[in-house]
């Protein structure tokens, strides 16, 4: 129980070290406002591949249109703060359209995850592609959203430090689910669905669990992402966005949450490493999907994770596994 209090103690003096960090660097000018712009592009990116390979990574299954979810929420919040709040209130208006944004992102895919998961195999994501394409049409043909020219007329709302508070809330309840009782069927369903189905986990409803947590983060992202740009249009959540989270989910490695980050990470700077390529930049994105399916299809940190992320009672029954396993072998 001590050890308990004190490990929750460290984990919150870095969160708060984190967040004075990112305040200091938000308000010191200490970096450029371009490093300040990749720094906060990564953390929204952290986001939406942390959100995507809860479903592709932990559960097993193939989600291929991520950015309907985070178009979803990113025209919702927009809506919320210029419609509704007509941009007063602020720094008060911008956590309850980041919510609505994540609310809408997460009922929508009801829409998705109700008819998708009472069938099994690759339907998911034939499902996700059409959701992807039909959000984007919708978008387009919404006179009152902008249609193809767009949704503009947010105040930029989002800076580092509300990136890094649901960067923090994200790696939190994420972390939490997978060690839960939950992220435990989840698991199952990854390693044998009909064994876990014999064994009395409610498969159907714990895919449809995690497929909203998952489109709800993503919503999440979309909010920050438009409050960033100010301006947000259809072509911005095309097939290519889902393609480019699905790379980063697959670089850094599946079942990982280290891995997000660090696939998130790379491949953003990566990006803007390429930036003087102009468009054949975005060649590198599908390019690198198809290497990293031939060469290591788990990622660089696939099923693997850095022991800061495990609770020390997981740690101490994988010692006791170990263990047992040499002593067997011996």
């Amino acid at each position: 129980m001590h050890s308990d209090v004190l490990k929750s103690k460290r984990t919150l003096l870095l969160i708060a070290a984190g967040l004075a960090l990112s305040f200091l660097v938000e308000r010191s000018g200490l970096v450029s406002s371009y490093v300040l712009q990749i720094l906060m592009y990564v953390g929204i990116n952290i986001i939406l591949t942390l959100s995507l390979n809860l479903v592709n990574g932990y559960m097993g299954e193939f989600s291929v249109g991520h950015a309907g979810f985070m178009a979803v929420g990113a025209y919702m919040a927009s809506i919320v703060t210029v419609w509704v709040f007509r941009n007063s209130l602020g720094w008060l208006a911008f956590p309850v359209a980041i919510l609505a944004g994540g609310a809408a992102a997460a009922g929508t895919s009801l829409i998705v995850a109700i008819p998708s998961f009472r069938t099994r195999g690759d339907y998911l994501a034939i499902v996700t592609l059409a959701f992807n394409m039909i959000v984007k049409s919708l978008l387009e043909n919404i006179e009152a959203l902008g249609g193809p020219r767009g949704f503009l007329g947010m105040n930029r709302l989002t800076n580092l430090v509300w990136v890094y508070v649901w960067c923090a809330i994200t790696i939190y309840i994420i972390r939490n689910f997978v060690y839960s009782n939950y992220g435990r069927a989840m698991l199952s369903i990854r390693e044998d669905e009909v064994a876990s189905n014999l064994v009395s986990v409610n498969t159907r409803q714990t895919k449809v669990l995690v497929f909203v947590i998952s489109a709800f983060f993503a919503g999440v992202a979309g909010a920050l992402f438009a409050h960033l740009v100010q301006f947000i249009n259809p072509r911005t959540f095309s097939i290519q966005k889902s393609t480019d989270i699905l790379v980063m989910v697959y670089l850094g490695g599946i079942g990982s949450i280290f891995g997000s980050i660090l696939g998130a990470t790379v491949y953003t700077v990566l990006l803007e490493l390429l930036r003087p390529l102009g468009v054949w930049r975005w060649v590198v994105g599908p390019l690198m999907l198809v290497v990293l399916m031939i060469t290591r299809p788990t990622g660089i940190m696939g099923l693997r994770e850095f022991l800061g992320f495990v609770p020390r009672e997981e740690r101490a029954e994988r010692r006791k596994e170990g263990t047992a396993i040499a002593a067997a072998s011996r």
